[in-house]
């Protein structure tokens, strides 16, 4: 390890250690699983502003779009538009969640076919099985990150990622999680801006990025090289991850109020469209001053070490890392809420004795962690990881979410059919070469399938399940 390495490691671990610190000093008030998992419903506007901003600024845009723009050029900001138009969207239609006090987003979703159980075990299975995914995906992206800036080998990066994360979250919560963000959101914000204005500078100022090979030819965000298709899909996948991640809904039920989540996403939104064409920006400097990374992926701590001093690269380097582990512990918070509001419940057929909430939802914490690192530990395509889960299991939570809140038509029936029509539907297209293509990833196939049949479904389910209710009312009356 040389001593530039040795640095870089020493400056994480020192990070870690001071996440660490905020995490104990903001955990000696909690005393329940909701203080634990939702900060006591009372985290103010900025609280939620920097931590949606932190983890909009996550992996994906700071290893997925960096990368995808290293490739293609200005498609990489397909990455800030998708998710800025997820989030506003979010705050326009799902924000009033917040008056319901729901503590999981499988409740909520629960919540609009009357909380049938069938329904409410098969949500709480799905969305912590994608807590999870969420979760290894951004541990595969700090453990890269990890792994080429000290030169230790990937695996054991990741367990250094993990292991980290780990203690701080179970140690402080969500308002361990919501603090640091806050914290994170600010190294981000700098370290990003910093990147793109040095890496800009090193190859001769923005007319010499416009008038490089690799723009000129590829269109608007580069839909001539990568297809408008496979664009739109691009920029559909993210904003999909936005309206059905757990961890996004986790600070719409952990606000103070409507109208502070909505300020804060709306805020949010503004601040990612407008970030959106920083990654573009490095990912495309970085192209232009080597062509031949071994990953994509590496574009973003390549230009920390290559464009900028030691010690402004490393600030970098960590905006980067904590990007991770931002993304990472709201993920987490979110997959062990859904264990210990949901899974428990259903599983000992009771709720958490009060005096064990603590201690439990800590366990779920470390349990959690564990099963994300392992399945980490088996992937390293960070795009078409996180591109592919979307499609196979968010999308069916998307329609879910919208079909359930805006039409009083949709039956149980019909959500367990846009759930399994969504993933039939993306693994369909996942398997034919030629329609992969030619959509880009599956997620448009996933969302039109599991539209359709979650209608078509509803609409021949409509009666019998009417029917029953008046059924059960009519006996409940007598």
């Amino acid at each position: 390890m040389t001593t530039q390495q040795s640095f870089f490691l020493l400056a994480f671990a020192g990070y870690l250690l001071v996440m660490v610190v905020i995490s104990w000093w903001v955990s000696r008030w909690q005393k329940s699983s909701s203080d634990f998992l939702l900060a006591g419903r009372r985290v103010p506007l900025l609280l939620t502003l920097g931590t949606t901003v932190a983890t909009m600024v996550g992996t994906g845009s700071s290893m997925g779009a960096v990368g995808f723009a290293y490739e293609n050029a200005w498609a990489g900001a397909l990455y800030g538009i998708g998710g800025a138009l997820g989030i506003l969207l979010l705050a326009w239609l799902f924000a009033p969640a917040r008056e319901q006090n729901f503590s999981t987003m499988s409740e909520e979703l629960a919540s609009y076919v009357d909380n049938h159980p069938l329904v409410k075990k098969l949500l709480a299975l799905l969305i912590y099985s994608a807590s999870i995914g969420w979760l290894g995906a951004h541990l595969i992206g700090g453990g890269m990150y990890l792994s080429w800036l000290t030169g230790i080998e990937q695996g054991q990066a990741k367990l250094i990622i993990g292991i980290g994360l780990a203690v701080y979250v179970t140690i402080g919560g969500y308002s361990a999680v919501v603090w640091t963000d806050a914290i994170q959101a600010v190294l981000l914000f700098i370290g990003f801006v910093l990147m793109a204005y040095f890496a800009v500078a090193h190859v001769g100022g923005l007319s010499a990025i416009q008038h490089s090979e690799r723009v000129v030819d590829s269109g608007f965000l580069s839909v001539n090289k990568i297809g408008v298709m496979p664009a739109i899909s691009l920029a559909i996948a993210v904003l999909v991850g936005v309206l059905a991640t757990p961890s996004f809904r986790q600070r719409i039920y952990s606000a103070q109020s409507v109208s502070s989540v909505r300020q804060s996403f709306v805020i949010s939104g503004g601040l990612y469209l407008f970030f959106s064409v920083i990654p573009a920006l490095i990912g495309i400097s970085a192209y232009l001053l080597n062509n031949q990374l071994d990953n994509p992926a590496y574009a973003f701590p390549y230009m920390a070490l290559n464009s900028l001093p030691l010690l402004l690269g490393g600030l970098i380097i960590l905006a980067g890392l904590s990007a991770t582990l931002s993304s990472a512990s709201s993920d987490a918070i979110a997959g062990v809420s859904v264990l210990v509001d949901d899974i428990y419940q259903w599983l000992f057929n009771n709720s958490m004795p009060e005096q064990h909430q603590l201690l439990i939802s800590r366990i779920a914490m470390l349990l959690t962690v564990a099963l994300a690192l392992i399945m980490a530990l088996l992937s390293n395509n960070i795009i078409s990881y996180i591109t592919h889960m979307i499609a196979m299991v968010m999308s069916g939570l998307c329609v879910m979410g919208l079909l359930g809140r805006f039409w009083r038509g949709y039956t149980w029936q019909g959500a367990l059919a846009t759930l399994f029509s969504s993933v039939i539907g993306a693994l369909v297209v996942a398997e034919q070469a030629n329609w992969l293509a030619w959509f880009g990833n599956p997620v448009v196939p996933a969302l039109c399938s599991a539209i359709v049949f979650g209608v078509l479904v509803s609409k021949l389910t409509k009666n019998d399940w009417r029917k029953k209710a008046r059924s059960a009312v009519g006996q409940t009356s007598l």
